[in-house]
């Protein structure tokens, strides 16, 4: 076993022995099977007023469901996600084994990725029962898988990112309450700043700053267009918070 896959597998155990990641995945699945719910039975009066106003009725489920469905799962991940990595690095300073941890002979670099696969794990198996919705969903009518297909790669990457952040926030204090509101913070700022790049137009400095924002970069990938600026803003920020994450935790040791 390498040093990652123990840091993996040490992680995991302890995610599945404590209730936090069961009440987060039951609230996740419980909020998104809701509005699935009410998405879908929205589309379903649609059909009917369609129905009787020209006797037929096509209806996109891509925009009236899975698209909605998307956009609104993006915000349920800013709350639940640094709920899950809020223990990652805080409760090894709470309980005194960061110090047992920085002396072992695995490097940094196997401590920081093995902690976020671990968190990257539950949140990819969180991700997985969702998926049972589109396969239930096609039982009776017709979509295109093809943008749902992307919209769950946005998910993917998105939460991904998400975690990372709260990594970093993780690694900044040992209080997890202190770490939560932290990643929520960052990921808030990430979201806020498209505002401020609207207000600032088509003008460089306003595209710029729209660039670090995910927002549209997650909404190209929900509309199945997959652009490679899309996927390398959300791989370099990937990179870039667990480089910080790294040299914060690098720095503790010669505290």
């Amino acid at each position: 076993m390498t040093p990652v896959q123990a840091i993996i597998a040490k992680e995991l155990r302890s995610y599945f022995v404590s209730p936090v990641v069961y009440v987060v995945g039951a609230v996740f699945l419980l909020i998104v099977g809701l509005l699935a719910y009410l998405y879908i039975v929205f589309a379903g009066a649609q059909a009917i007023q369609l129905m009787q106003m020209q006797g037929s009725a096509q209806l996109n489920l891509n925009d009236l469901v899975f698209r909605n469905l998307f956009s609104s799962i993006r915000f349920i991940l800013l709350i639940i996600l640094p709920i899950l990595t809020m223990r990652l690095f805080a409760e090894e300073r709470k309980l005194r084994t960061f110090e047992f941890l920085m002396t072992s002979p695995i490097s940094i670099n196997d401590i920081v990725i093995g902690k976020f696969m671990s968190v990257f794990l539950v949140f990819l198996g969180l991700l997985g029962l969702t998926g049972l919705m589109p396969l239930v969903l096609a039982l009776f009518s017709d979509f295109d898988w093809y943008p749902v297909l992307t919209g769950y790669l946005g998910l993917v990457l998105l939460g991904a990112l998400f975690l990372s952040v709260g990594v970093l926030a993780s690694a900044l204090t040992e209080n997890q309450i202190v770490a939560a509101f932290v990643s929520f913070g960052l990921l808030l700022v990430l979201w806020l700043i498209s505002g401020v790049g609207s207000l600032l137009g088509e003008t460089a400095i306003g595209q710029a700053v729209s660039y670090l924002s995910f927002m549209e970069h997650y909404d190209h990938l929900v509309r199945g267009l997959v652009d490679t600026k899309d996927l390398v803003y959300f791989f370099s920020g990937l990179v870039l918070m667990l480089f910080l994450s790294h040299r914060v935790v690098d720095s503790a040791r010669w505290k």
